[in-house]
């Protein structure tokens, strides 16, 4: 096999409480790309349509990653890669991830699986790190393993998955805004009182048990951000209106989707994710701000061949 077309997902991270360590993947949004093996040695990125995104290897996300572990394996062959942007970049459901992560599962894939879902996400860290300024896998582990994760270290890299209740739906609303990551992690306090650690550690781990156990209550519960989301909803117009509605309508939880302006809202069951749904394009069609609205299951494979 010469040439692989793969979904590489969307994903939410931070999953309000788990800060730079949580994460899971969506199933109906993300990129599609293909990476094609040549004689001619070297990475090159040869098509992308969908958005204006940089063609040399070493200014694109998909290009830094691959590159890296092109130049680790120094494989026989060289590499070319197609990318066919459906996530908006800026839209905080890891569009820079999907690029990142979907590089190096396709060359890992050409090459026969020499690498583990680990080390292919350490080397998709390296192109992560040129969108946000920094090595971090909340939105590249659940894109390379599927389902929720939880990234225990980066150095080393750890990556904990856990089990995803059969039946939790996420809603999303996507303001066409865009927040850049590297904005809204400078707005981010160096210093948190004790007091809001102790309760935001206490909901990560709530929240982890939650999901072992399918308590929907425990998940509800524990889906509150008292460290990151009081700084950042501020970037995001009409939040708390948001967040009001989409909790009237039964979610079980509501919070940014990694650095914004995405806004992600956990529910248990297709109906009341769709009612959700409703509710929130009710607030903002009211706004004057231009927005897209998705239902999704979660997605437990990750990447994926589609041929």
């Amino acid at each position: 096999m010469k040439e692989i077309k793969i979904f590489s997902p969307a994903t939410v991270a931070n999953v309000a409480c788990g800060f730079d360590v949580l994460g899971f993947c969506l199933a109906t949004i993300g990129d599609e790309m293909i990476i094609r093996q040549t004689d001619k040695k070297g990475i090159k990125i040869v098509k992308i349509e969908g958005y204006d995104l940089p063609f040399e290897v070493e200014k694109n996300v998909a290009g830094v990653s691959a590159l890296a572990m092109y130049n680790d394996l120094k494989p026989d062959c060289g590499f070319e890669i197609e990318i066919y942007k459906k996530i908006k970049p800026g839209s905080g459901i890891g569009s820079s991830s999907a690029s990142a992560a979907g590089s190096v599962f396709g060359m890992n894939s050409l090459l026969g699986n020499p690498l583990n879902k680990t080390q292919l996400t350490n080397y998709a860290m390296k192109g992560e790190a040129l969108a946000s300024q920094s090595e971090h896998a909340d939105n590249l582990a659940p894109a390379i393993f599927g389902g929720f994760t939880l990234v225990k270290s980066t150095h080393p890299l750890q990556i904990i998955e856990l089990p995803t209740p059969s039946g939790l739906y996420v809603t999303l609303i996507h303001p066409q805004i865009e927040i850049k990551t590297s904005e809204s992690r400078a707005i981010l306090p160096k210093d948190i009182p004790l007091k809001n650690a102790i309760t935001q550690w206490a909901n990560v781990g709530s929240l982890v048990h939650g999901l072992h156990t399918s308590n929907y209550d425990l998940i509800k519960d524990s889906l509150n951000d008292v460290v990151i989301e009081p700084h950042r909803k501020q970037l995001i117009p009409h939040f708390d209106n948001i967040k009001s509605h989409a909790m009237e309508a039964g979610a079980l939880g509501c919070a940014i989707s990694g650095s914004g302006p995405s806004i992600f809202v956990l529910s248990k069951g297709e109906v009341v994710a769709k009612t959700v749904e409703q509710a929130l394009r009710n607030v903002y069609s009211e706004t004057g701000v231009a927005f897209e609205t998705y239902v999704s299951e979660i997605n437990t494979e990750g990447i994926k061949i589609l041929t």
